[in-house]
């Protein structure tokens, strides 16, 4: 053992205790060892259910570097047997040293005796050493091969050198669990996202596809960026927190009335109670034609007269937009009276039903509308509610903020384009894009993509939406399903 193998130690502890990429951590743990060791090569196993699997290999003498980022290792994993020699570093949880493969009839070695013969390559001295957390638990094998001399000959392992990489592996093991334990805090949080979503999905059959859609069509965007080497790029971490935002921005709405978020017509359920009236009026005409009160040519003009108003109420209740002329009728319909059965005048239509069947455009009257608008509110309230990790903290601002426009047209806040970041203002276009082109809305059929860039371009002069993400977005094409 010398102080440079000392000096070593300690920093490569130092780099694994800092580093958060995966694929790094990994090939740092085996490289470290490799270089410790002084040995020409080894393999990093992580244990699982059905045994150790390959997790990296190295031989320098060989030139041959596999796993992560140097490509896939595609050995099965190596079963839990005694007779392999990582497989009983793990059985016994001790390390063990090899002086000679070749003569050592302790384990079973005809692979790597097979892979000399094969290669040319002498494997001699190997060191095994399992990989035991500070909780006890094993999660893996470090296997070095061929320590070499000063002149690069095959050796044993100097005896120092095995109580550093018991030391390296002590750490390696810490740091993999605290990967492994990000990870898994990772996709409990992506999966917690997931059953969210899915949620809001559940409750109403319309929409059900937006998040997905905006989902989808986000990460194919920023996919286009990293392709195209565009300036404006997502890292890794951005990316993550600018997806997961997407996923969480209609959360707001599993708090809304499902009367308002699955109204797909201007009166609703309230339709039934109109043709109910209108039925109780025609039998109020019948019984007054019988007793005499009318005569039959009165009968047949109030029975066109209302049979005309039914039609009317029908065909404005689904209206994708009620004209001037439609507006006109529905209000002189309002002023109209009948009388009931014990001789008092109800209207034909009642204020309430005014108020819905004069809506311009849409389903949705202004109260029902503030109610669904609510939604982003809520987003922020549940949002706000959650422990993000710093990397994800701006998560809630950004999905609470889908609604807001550039001009501060926009809602709840009404802020303006100095307060909205870029994420925001592409999370705008995206739920903007998939809101004009749905084919799973009650209140309207879905838009041809060129129309719906026409109306985004229009909504970029009106000064809503950025228009150089618009443009970007457009060259995308991110809406398109890619054939494999």
């Amino acid at each position: 053992m010398t102080s440079n193998s000392v000096q070593k130690l300690l920093d490569i502890c130092i780099a694994l205790s800092g580093e958060r990429d995966r694929e790094s951590l990994l090939s740092q743990i085996l490289d470290a060892a490799i270089d410790i060791a002084d040995s020409d090569g080894g393999t990093l196993y992580l244990l699982e259910d059905d045994g150790l699997h390959f997790c990296r290999m190295v031989t320098k003498s060989m030139g041959i570097r596999q796993g992560g980022h140097d490509g896939e290792i595609t050995l099965p994993p190596v079963p839990l047997r005694p007779s392999h020699v990582c497989a009983r570093a793990v059985l016994e949880n001790r390390k063990i040293v090899v002086p000679d493969v070749h003569t050592d009839d302790r384990f079973d070695f005809s692979g790597a005796r097979k892979y000399d013969e094969m290669t040319g390559y002498h494997t001699r001295s190997m060191l095994v050493v399992p990989l035991c957390n500070d909780k006890g638990r094993l999660i893996g094998v470090l296997q070095l091969i061929n320590a070499l001399d000063e002149a690069g000959n095959p050796t044993d392992f100097d005896p120092g050198c095995v109580e550093l990489i018991e030391a390296l592996s002590s750490q390696a093991a810490s740091s993999i669990t605290t990967m492994m334990y990000s990870e898994d805090i990772e996709r409990l949080l992506d999966s917690l996202v997931g059953a969210l979503s899915t949620a809001i999905d559940q409750r109403t059959p319309y929409n059900a596809n937006h998040t997905r859609n905006m989902a989808r069509y986000g990460a194919r965007f920023l996919d286009w960026l990293d392709e195209t080497d565009n300036a404006w790029k997502f890292d890794p971490t951005r990316r993550r927190a600018f997806l997961m935002s997407v996923w969480l921005h209609d959360v707001g709405k599993l708090v809304v009335p499902l009367s308002v978020m699955n109204k797909e017509d201007r009166l609703g359920a309230g339709i039934n109670e109109v043709e109910h009236r209108f039925e109780v009026i025609a039998l109020l005409d019948k019984i007054a034609l019988l007793e005499g009160r009318i005569t039959e040519e009165e009968y047949s003009a109030r029975r066109e007269h209302f049979t005309s108003a039914a039609e009317l109420i029908r065909r404005v209740n689904k209206a994708g937009f009620l004209p001037d002329a439609d507006l006109a009728a529905i209000e002189a319909l309002a002023a109209a009276t009948f009388t009931d059965s014990s001789g008092e005048a109800r209207p034909v239509i009642t204020p309430e039903e005014l108020v819905s069947l004069s809506v311009r455009k849409g389903t949705l009257t202004a109260e029902e509308r503030g109610v669904m608008e609510s939604h982003v509110v809520m987003t922020a309230k549940i949002l706000d509610q959650v422990s993000f990790p710093k990397e994800l903290s701006a998560v809630p601002g950004w999905a609470a903020a889908h609604h807001e426009l550039l001009n501060g047209s926009g809602y709840p806040n009404h802020i303006t384009a100095e307060a909205i970041p870029p994420e925001v203002r592409l999370l705008t276009v995206l739920d903007v894009f998939d809101a004009l082109t749905a084919r799973d809305r009650p209140y309207k059929p879905g838009m041809p993509v060129e129309k719906a860039f026409t109306i985004l371009h229009s909504m970029v002069e009106e000064g809503n939406i950025d228009g150089s993400i618009l443009s970007l977005f457009e060259k995308s094409n991110a809406w398109e399903d890619k054939q494999e």
